[in-house]
């Protein structure tokens, strides 16, 4: 992408911006963000409310991301039931997607979004799932072991409301560009 995705836009808005509102739109509350590639020039368009941490060691992957992220959470005040997490480079992710998994946002709940009945993004982890999800978060693979024939996991239909593919060139980027 020539840059970090996070600081790449799309109609004017960076990826991170929007998927901050997103989020947010989606009833998101409280925001984190997790920085990894160029986190100070990144930081400098965040909204001043989205509480921020950076993932030192964030060329391990996405699993890096995940553990910082957890424990961000996990140092707030109260702390959150769940985590909804959501990627940078998801432009096709709804907010009406977003809505529909954090409606049922407590200590149990694990569920993901489902395209046509395949696995994807966002996920909804409970707080009680927190400690399970570090442990197995390393490398690219974010949470897949954890959640990977895990009983408790539902999957929740969001093919009608939102479109999983990740942007990794401008020209998958482009598809989400007016016509």
């Amino acid at each position: 992408m020539g840059g970090p995705k996070a600081l790449v836009e799309l109609d004017g808005e960076p990826l991170v911006r929007r998927a901050l509102r997103v989020l947010a739109d989606g009833g998101c509350e409280p925001l984190v963000v997790v920085l990894g590639a160029a986190a100070a020039e990144v930081a400098e368009i965040v909204p001043s409310d989205v509480h921020m941490t950076v993932a030192e060691d964030w060329a391990e992957g996405m699993g890096a991301s995940l553990r910082a992220g957890l424990a961000a959470l996990e140092a707030l005040s109260p702390v959150p039931d769940a985590a909804l997490i959501h990627l940078v480079d998801l432009p096709g992710v709804t907010a009406a997607a977003v809505a529909r998994l954090g409606g049922g946002s407590d200590p149990d709940v694990l569920l993901r979004a489902a395209y046509d009945g395949k696995p994807a993004h966002p996920v909804l982890i409970g707080r009680s799932h927190w400690s399970g999800v570090r442990a197995t978060a390393i490398g690219d693979a974010g949470a897949r072991a954890y959640l990977a024939g895990h009983p408790d996991l539902a999957l929740v239909e969001c093919g009608d409301l939102a479109d999983p593919d990740d942007v990794d060139t401008p020209e998958q980027l482009a598809r989400y560009r007016p016509r």
